[in-house]
């Protein structure tokens, strides 16, 4: 057997090799900058990556030293926030509303309206997906600026006269520390919330402007976008004045601030201050108009809030409003007139819908479920309402049928422009006698028109009606398609709605029978004056044409009032005309009222024909010179 004996050589180059491999490792060695600045970007990154839908509890970091060492070098005083931090949400909930609050941040990141469903049946989501932000940035006295929505808080649920109460905490220490406040009462939209801080007085830089940010995205929740993004807007209360930001002002800076209401269609996001709140800048972006894909998202609001400090701490109690936007809900907030949020319509409109329509409305809502039965039994009451009004407007067209030939006699006793002033003195005067007034038929007209006016904002307002089906109309506050066209007609849309078509073809009949009504209302046109009776003629073709493109796209639950309001009006008209009008009568009346002394004149009266005398008096003296 050879024996082994002992390789010199070998030995001498296994001792070369780890001598080389010891000299690589110590000169590619990082220094301790490096080191330092690896491990504070792989915290950095541990913190801004953490998912905010996470539901496990797990620390932000580890416990090893050079992470917690970078980590108070980047947060300083609020290192603690990420080292003991921990991923994770908590829920508060009542019968009406839900919401999920995250620990990183301290912030709401889904709120549920429950009982109500997006148009394609859907969960009512105000909040989900990182639609929205809450952030209070500020600085600190160790000269960092830090924002709120990138630390965690440490959450604690209590209970207070069975309101849930959710503590989220930014803390320092256990005594130092920054906490949001939720507060959830039973059956509520609206959550408590207050913003404080303890013992961060020598923390929080009082010289640098501290700034609480509110941002969301509206998702949209109504079948047809556009009409819903026609209705959101900015709602915000200051000074006792409840105003909106309009269409074309995308930003405004507001004072003495009580509320801002990120309003859609039928549901809000608004944020409630006990103490108004100066110097807050609105805005509003609208999405659809900057991205005509996008079917998401309908506007973009923000909010921004400079916050002071009050003996070097936070103090703010506010309050979260989640929900629809019910006129009867918002209402019972006594003193916040939250209801304003709700578009009725301005002036006498919105008095006449506030204090007529929806008291009717609530009341036939107490005897029947049925929406449309609802709308049609609303338009009798209006229509029977609004009867005498269409009986005063017929008497004075038959009484000027009855004058009219004497006024046609009189076009012809007193011909031409010289005699024009003549002449209207003259049928002046036997309008007089005859006891009929041009007025008298405009007025009811006029009388009229609040009504019309006041329906048209409450119908697509009204929340009742959302999602409610009648007949065809799956939906009483969208259109009532019966037809999808395969291309889109400008200013039309690309569907057809029966309702509409329905409510022109009744307001079509409407004035052509009201053609022969206004045309006896009129005087026999005389020379030198338009005749109107060409207009009124194009008019009964334009109105419906107008309504039909109109409305197309607008709430069916407006088309079928019109409707039913239009044949209604004309049922009215042919009983009036038929059964309640005699025309022998009027007749009678009028040559009785002529031989009634004339009645000593008003001195408005007086001073008209004063100036018509003067007026005709000066027209002689010039033909006399001519």
């Amino acid at each position: 057997m050879e024996e082994k004996t002992f390789d010199k050589n070998s030995f001498i180059g296994m001792l070369l090799l780890g001598a080389i491999l010891l000299w690589y490792m110590y000169t590619n060695k990082p220094t301790e900058a490096e080191l330092k600045q690896q491990t504070t970007e792989q915290v950095a990154d541990s913190v801004q990556k953490t998912p905010t839908n996470a539901t496990t509890i797990a620390p932000v970091i580890t416990n090893d030293s050079l992470q917690q060492i970078a980590v108070k070098n980047k947060l300083g005083a609020f290192a603690q926030s990420a080292i003991m931090g921990k991923e994770g949400t908590t829920v508060l909930e009542n019968s009406v509303l839900k919401l999920t609050i995250d620990n990183k941040g301290g912030q709401i990141i889904e709120a549920l309206v429950k009982n109500y469903k997006t148009y394609d049946s859907l969960p009512l989501y105000m909040i989900k997906d990182k639609n929205a932000s809450f952030n209070i940035n500020f600085g600190t006295t160790d000269h960092r600026i830090l924002n709120t929505k990138d630390l965690y808080f440490e959450a604690s649920t209590s209970s207070n006269n069975n309101n849930d109460v959710l503590s989220m905490k930014l803390k320092v220490s256990d005594s130092q520390f920054l906490e949001y406040r939720y507060e959830m009462k039973p059956d509520d939209y609206r959550v408590g919330f207050s913003i404080r801080s303890q013992g961060l007085s020598n923390v929080i830089n009082a010289s640098n402007p501290i700034h609480l940010d509110w941002n969301l995205k509206g998702y949209r929740h109504e079948k047809s976008m556009k009409t819903e993004n026609m209705y959101t807007t900015t709602y915000y209360k200051f000074d006792d004045e409840v105003d909106y930001l309009s269409i074309g002002g995308d930003n405004e800076v507001v004072n003495q601030l009580h509320w801002a209401g990120f309003k859609q269609h039928f549901f809000s996001s608004i944020l409630i201050a006990d103490k108004p709140l100066d110097n807050i800048t609105l805005s509003s972006t609208d999405l659809m108009k900057n991205d005509e894909t996008n079917t998401t998202f309908t506007k973009d609001f923000g909010l921004k809030a400079p916050l002071s400090l009050t003996n070097g701490e936070l103090d703010y109690t506010m309050s979260w409003y989640y929900g629809p936007n019910d006129y009867k809900i918002l209402k019972k907030y006594e003193g916040e007139d939250l209801e304003e949020i709700v578009d009725l319509g301005w002036g006498i409109f919105g008095f006449i819908n506030r204090n007529v329509f929806i008291p009717i409305f609530g009341l036939l809502h107490g005897w029947m479920s049925n929406y449309g039965l609802m709308i049609i039994l609303m338009t009798i009451v209006v229509r029977i309402i609004m009867s005498p009004l269409v009986y005063k407007s017929y008497l004075s067209s038959a009484k000027m049928k009855v004058i009219r030939p004497e006024l046609t006699a009189l076009n012809e006793k007193y011909p031409g422009k010289e005699n024009a002033m003549k002449r209207q003195q003259e049928t002046m005067a036997i309008q007089r006698k005859a006891g009929v007034s041009m007025m008298s038929g405009c007025i009811p007209a006029l009388l009229q028109m609040p009504i019309f006016f006041a329906l048209f904002r409450f119908f697509p307002s009204n929340i009742d009606l959302r999602q409610k089906s009648f007949l065809w109309a799956s939906d009483l506050s969208s259109y009532d398609a019966v037809y999808q066209l395969p291309f889109k007609i400008p200013f039309y849309g690309d569907h057809v709605s029966l309702f509409p078509i329905l409510a022109s073809v009744a307001i079509f009949f409407y004035m052509k029978m009201n053609q022969s009504q206004q045309a006896n209302m009129q005087a026999p046109t005389q020379e030198g004056m338009p005749d109107m009776t060409q207009m009124m003629k194009y008019m009964i073709y334009f109105s419906p044409i107008m309504m039909l493109f109109f409305f197309n796209n607008y709430a069916s639950s407006l088309s079928l009032y019109y409707f039913v309001s239009n044949l209604l009006t004309i049922v009215i008209m042919l009983v009036i005309k038929n059964y309640v009008i005699d025309e022998a009568k009027i007749h009678a009346q009028i040559e009785e009222n002529k031989k009634r002394p004339e009645k000593k004149k008003s001195k408005f009266r007086q001073r008209l024909d004063d100036a018509m005398k003067q007026a005709q008096d000066q027209q002689a003296q010039q033909k006399k010179k001519r």
